[in-house]
């Protein structure tokens, strides 16, 4: 009987899994940690593998912020802003990936590994720009705005 309850649950946890990456929140924390983990196998290749930490940073953020959207935990911690933070999360990645992908890029010559990360770095800060613009608007639709009269009539 035991068996029964375990599988369900985690069948449950699997439909979820699969429900969550079909949507487009999904869809994009899913891409954030493909891409982030081919780049941490470049920097590994390369001479110079101290590159990786920011993709295994961010990947780590991804992981974890794709798990609290999954499970819905967003709606049960309201201690924290998870869209802001979200944003937060999305933006500083944009801007290190991009940072580092020039690095990486204008200063790799010799080092194909280095360039392909540096490549893949540049694609990623493109998808986290994405990720960003599209919390933007989520922020923005979900905004209540309430125009203060300024007529003195009453």
């Amino acid at each position: 009987m035991a068996d029964t309850t375990a599988s369900s649950a985690g069948a449950n946890c699997l439909e979820k899994l699969t429900s969550y990456v079909k949507t487009p929140k999904g869809f994009i924390l899913t891409a954030e940690i493909f891409v982030s983990f081919i780049i941490i196998i470049c920097y590994g290749a390369s001479y110079t593998g101290g590159y990786s930490s920011l993709a295994i940073c961010e990947m780590i953020f991804a992981m974890v912020f794709f798990g609290i959207f999954m499970m819905e935990m967003d709606k049960q911690f309201l201690v924290v802003n998870w869209v802001w933070s979200d944003l937060f999360r999305a933006g500083i990645g944009a801007v290190l990936y991009l940072i580092v992908s020039l690095i990486n890029v204008i200063g790799g010559s010799g080092d194909g590994a280095r360039i392909a990360g540096g490549v893949f770095g540049l694609i990623a800060s493109l998808l986290f720009a994405y990720d960003t613009y599209t919390i933007y608007l989520q922020i923005k639709s979900t905004r209540q705005h309430t125009a203060a009269s300024t007529d003195d009539r009453v």
